[in-house]
């Protein structure tokens, strides 16, 4: 089975939810509009189905492999990667004038679906490199701007993100790594991490790492930190790889899922030699790192809405082909089993969730984009609509890849067991994503405790007032009615229960902060989906369109708002429930 972007499907998210017209309205956009955008995607979809897709299985099959510190990616990886290079496309979103694109998250982020659907264990590489450029663009000096950052948009070298270590985890203030001043102004670094995603590989000639790590003498805990860049090759004096640097390989991981993309442990400064650059200033390393982290975890969301499409179409190709048993009423014939009401049951909730998802990214990469591009209250109400949405975005989108690609298993029944047909795949990719990046727990706990007080709380009440007031116009057309009528109650409940969250302690709101991520995600989502089968309705309206493809969009938004939103009526009792629960049995009740 092959993958095929959903461009109709892709592009009417951009026009409607990613408002991509009106984005060009913006300054530093004015080149970029809808028709643009359909010819930019239609090349990244062919690079994607054609050169990242045919890999994708051999690399899960075939893994990355180390030999004496040695990293070789699976057969045609290089090869795949070198010609998505070509294109000009790893400086999708990269300045004009370290040789990018100037592209918007918006419109980007739809390409990195594409891809990350194709081959979301190669597409890792694509997906860091553009965290590392924007973390040197924003804080790196001119002369590591100058040095590194043609050379990375282009592709040529390849980016890191080095946070986790042996023992520390997501505590990323108990790092151990080094850094020691020297005369010349550069740090000789010292120290392991771990869990780094393309720390070693042989298709780029050149690593940038950026490493956290604490200046000796600093304090302790996070605000202790600095971001170093460290690369694997120390540039000569024309700017191409020269000397090794003191960092080494020790060795990759034998991992779940993603077996393409290697997982390196890396050891820095066993010989103290070591060179590394501050990034930023001093101690102001988390600040500078979280740059990249930001949009890592909306990318990370956004592989989350890839794997699941991508498993959303196989299982819904398998379901048309699969012939087995009578319908429940009329001839005792075998039909398909996209006939039998519990599959289609399964599929309709994975296009949901998978439509729901990728409208969530879109917009909250839209409020990126206007928060940067914007001026004045605009850019200040965007920005922080976008920090209230990321938790939403990284957590809700990973979660549901694990549900879609779980259900696709079900709809392939026993055979989808059985690793020779390629589906289980997708389930073992997807099950890193509610982990990296700061794990899905982290995630509700940011939501719940640092952005509902964003603009002491009137981000997020402005955002359920305008999901109210859509939701109250959609109650009087009789095509999105009876979804509407949900949303009120939805929205409702929803503001309700975070009243109630604010004024519980910290570990009541900590235990309740997962269910009510999901309740917060959902209810965006169902709105989102509203807004979109709104749109639907008036192109139909104007025959603007393809009426098949019109009408199944609203069906799909009214699903989600009456099988997938009610949910949120249940979610309310875990959240409200608060600690009590979880602790009510003493820790010796558990094994030990």
């Amino acid at each position: 089975m092959t993958y095929r972007a959903p461009m109709a499907e892709q592009m009417f998210v951009l026009e409607t939810t990613g408002e991509i017209d009106r984005l060009a309205e913006l300054p530093g956009f004015e080149h970029v509009d809808a028709g643009i955008a359909a010819a930019v995607l239609d090349e990244t979809r062919k690079l994607a189905e054609d050169e990242l897709y045919a890999v994708s299985r051999i690399g899960d099959q075939q893994g990355s492999t180390w030999t004496d510190g040695e990293v070789r990616l699976p057969d045609g990886f290089a090869v795949a990667y070198a010609k998505w290079i070509e294109g000009g496309w790893n400086g999708i979103e990269a300045p004009e004038a370290w040789g990018g694109q100037n592209l918007p998250l918006t419109l980007s982020a739809i390409i990195q679906e594409q891809m990350f659907a194709a081959n979301v264990a190669l597409s890792q590489i694509m997906s860091l490199t553009a965290g590392a450029v924007r973390a040197i663009a924003a804080h790196g000096s001119e002369e590591l701007k100058a040095t590194y950052l043609p050379n990375m948009v282009s592709g040529e070298w390849s980016g890191t993100m080095n946070l986790t270590e042996p023992g520390a985890g997501s505590d990323v203030g108990a790092l151990r790594t080094i850094a020691q001043v020297t005369d010349d102004g550069s740090y000789r670094i010292r120290g392991a991490k771990i869990y780094i995603t393309f720390g070693e590989h042989d298709a780029t000639k050149n690593i940038v790492h950026l490493v956290l790590a604490r200046i000796v003498g600093a304090s302790e805990g996070t605000r202790g930190i600095s971001l170093f860049l460290v690369p694997k090759f120390l540039p000569d004096a024309d700017g191409r790889p020269g000397k090794r640097n003191d960092v080494r390989c020790t060795g990759i991981e034998h991992k779940l899922g993603m077996r393409g993309s290697a997982t390196a442990s890396l050891s820095y400064g066993d010989d103290d030699e070591c060179v590394g650059y501050l990034v930023g200033e001093p101690q102001g390393g988390i600040r500078a790192m979280f740059t990249m982290m930001n949009h890592a975890r909306i990318g990370v969301g956004i592989q989350g809405v890839g794997i699941a499409d991508v498993a959303y179409q196989k299982a819904a190709r398998y379901a048309q082909e699969r012939v087995q048993s009578a319908p429940l009423e009329g001839e005792r014939t075998p039909v398909r089993i996209i006939d039998h009401p519990d599959v289609r049951r399964n599929l309709m909730t994975m296009r949901a969730l998978v439509e729901g998802a990728r409208a969530l990214a879109v917009y909250n990469s839209l409020q990126i984009d206007r928060g940067h591009a914007a001026t004045g209250d605009e850019a200040r109400a965007a920005s922080a609509r976008a920090e209230l949405l990321t938790p939403c975005t990284k957590a809700l989108c990973t979660d549901i890849s694990l549900e879609v690609s779980s259900l696709a298993i079900q709809v392939f029944g026993g055979i989808g067991f059985i690793e020779e047909t390629g589906i289980a795949q997708h389930y073992r990719d997807a099950r890193i994503l509610p982990i990296y990046e700061g794990t899905n727990g982290i995630q509700a706990l940011d939501l719940v405790r640092r952005k509902l007080r964003l603009e002491n709380g009137e981000t997020w009440r402005a955002l359920l007032d305008e999901i109210d007031t859509d939701a109250a116009g959609w109650r009087t057309v009789p095509a999105l009615a009876a979804g509407a009528a949900v949303l009120v109650e939805a929205s409702a409940t929803l503001r309700a229960i975070t009243n109630r969250l604010l004024d519980l302690g910290i570990t009541d709101a900590a235990s309740g902060a997962t269910p009510y991520l999901r309740m917060f995600s959902l209810v965006t989502c169902g709105w989102l989906m509203g807004r979109q089968a709104a749109a639907a309705v008036d192109r139909l309206a104007a025959a603007d369109g393809d009426p098949d493809f019109l009408s199944a969009k609203i069906a799909t938004a009214a699903f989600f708002q009456q099988q997938v939103l009610t949910e949120v009526f249940a979610l309310q009792h875990r959240v409200a429930a608060g600690a009590e629960p979880l602790f009510a049995i003493p820790d010796s009740q558990f094994p030990a």
